[in-house]
């Protein structure tokens, strides 16, 4: 898949390599994200899943999560 120019940090770098979601937010994520931003993005969910005790069974810690990662994506990454 041709490099992405990444919504957060605006670089064009690699794509996320898969499909995160089976559906249009999955599909946006894709094409829109790149493969480091994503890296970032994951490893600040599961510091909120430890902090905040989430259990993904419940919608409620996914619509939080949800939350969260739209936040993340739309703040820009600090420029090195």
């Amino acid at each position: 898949m041709a490099d992405v120019t990444c919504v957060r940090c605006k670089q064009t770098r690699a794509p996320i390599p898969f499909k995160p979601f089976p559906n249009e937010r999955g599909d946006r994520l894709l094409a829109e994200v790149c493969n480091i931003c994503w890296g970032e993005w994951l490893k600040l969910q599961q510091q909120l899943i430890n902090h905040y005790g989430l259990n993904l069974r419940e919608q409620r810690a996914k619509d939080m999560l949800y939350a969260q990662l739209d936040q993340f994506l739309a703040t820009s990454a600090p420029q090195s």
